[in-house]
């Protein structure tokens, strides 16, 4: 097999698991980031490889939400007023995803996405000698009413056509999964297949030592800007060099259009969804797995480092200055939640997860350039889906037949 020479833009998860698998095919990996592996948008998840997620943002319930959501500044989907200009063009194809028909060719395209995601991660880890850090107790989703628990329903039924386990819980069973809880949930779904990570970043690491093992290297850089030449694709940098390379693997979460618009054509819909949390310390609640409030738009996950409140949809961009009063407002809803939770000693944080209006991230050569591929948009889906993605982009620089239809992430489809 020949050896590329590989850039990967971007020491996110995605990049790592790209790195991994590129590096571990024999091709001369290095990845360039401004801050350090997982140091950003990685860093602050919510450890989730939530493969049974395979219901887009999208949906006609959405839009019947969103009117209520919108301009709540602390509700579970929020949008400032002051950028609301500048997220129409967003808005406009969320509107067209949420079309029945389009909706569910988003949730055939994520599921294919998922059984891959599910297969390349498990892989990896056992390749990477780190599957002690995936722990496997599944997840529980709470409801507080009848109808917040009947409103669920087609997703559930979605999920189980596409093979998911799931069980619908109450009384004892409810508390025996989770302990402590407010009598206020009269039910609960819980699927056993859900896996987290123990922490992060911490496992981000441990797959770029995995990578690094196999030869890839890290550079601490900004790259200002794409280019090309007679000898193939380079990046410039901030210090005026360049780095040349046979493939370019733009990897740069919610930064990536700002890098690829001045070489393309493409006007790629990417925005952030802003997610905000509180790490409390360990010992603030025996969480048994992780508790999903969907109704609240946040989740509890239990983590070595100790208790993660956190999640919901601020659409905000990068500039914006953040608004921890929403990780205020998730820890007083979770310590209403969950009476026993210690609330005290916690460290807020907030990451831009890139979103694209469909749920679907994008997958593919660059049109202007098949030497520089994209791999970015999977909103707060990059850890679940990292594997996959480095399993498609190596496929691509390998030339072989992507492991799944890639039609429904290209880069054009919008």
């Amino acid at each position: 097999m020949t050896q590329n020479r590989i850039v990967i833009i971007g020491a996110g998860i995605v990049g790592i698991a790209s790195a991994a698998l590129l590096s571990e095919q024999g091709h001369a990996v290095t990845v360039i980031d401004r801050s350090g592996i997982a140091e950003e948008t990685s860093k602050g998840n919510a450890a989730a490889l939530a493969f049974s997620e395979i219901m887009p943002l999208a949906s006609p319930k959405t839009l019947l939400r969103a009117p209520k959501w919108l301009f709540d500044p602390l509700g579970p989907l929020s949008i400032r007023p002051s950028y609301l200009p500048r997220l129409t063009p967003w808005l406009w194809q969320f509107w067209k995803a949420s079309l029945p028909g389009r909706q569910q060719a988003s949730i055939s395209a994520q599921a294919s996405l998922m059984r891959l995601a599910e297969s390349e991660m498990m892989a990896l880890v056992e390749r990477a000698g780190i599957a002690g850090m995936v722990h496997h107790d599944g997840s529980l989703e709470l409801y507080e009413s009848e109808a917040e628990f009947n409103s669920t329903a087609d997703g559930w039924r979605q999920r189980e056509q596409a093979g998911i386990a799931f069980e619908h819980v109450r009384g004892a069973r409810l508390t025996e999964l989770q302990p402590g809880l407010s009598p206020r949930f009269v039910a609960g779904t819980f699927v056993p297949d859900w896996k987290n990570v123990s922490e992060p970043q911490r496992f981000a690491q441990a797959l770029w030592n995995h990578a690094q093992r196999h030869g890839a290297v890290f550079e601490k850089a900004e790259v200002l800007a794409l280019e090309r030449s007679e000898n193939g694709p380079s990046a410039r940098l901030a210090d005026g060099t360049t780095r040349e390379a046979d493939r370019i693997v733009v990897c740069a979460g919610s930064w990536s259009t700002r890098l690829i618009n001045p070489v393309t054509r493409l006007r790629i819909p990417l925005d952030t969804e802003r997610g905000y949390n509180t790490t409390l310390p360990p010992g603030a609640f025996d969480l048994k797995r992780q508790l999903i409030f969907g109704h609240h738009g946040f989740v509890m996950t239990p983590l070595e480092t100790g208790v993660r409140v956190g999640g919901a949809v601020e659409l905000g961009g990068l500039d914006l200055p953040p608004n921890f009063a929403r990780s205020k407002a998730m820890l007083d809803k979770a310590a209403s939640f969950l009476p026993g939770l210690k609330t005290t000693g916690g460290v807020e944080w907030m990451g831009f997860r890139p979103s694209l209006p469909d749920t679907l991230p994008v997958v593919g050569a660059l049109p202007e350039d098949p030497s520089v591929l994209l791999a970015f948009g999977n909103g707060h889906l990059g850890l679940t889906q990292s594997a996959a993605m480095g399993r498609l982009i190596t496929d691509l620089v390998d030339h072989k037949t992507p492991s799944i239809d890639i039609a429904a992430y290209r880069p054009d489809r919008f």
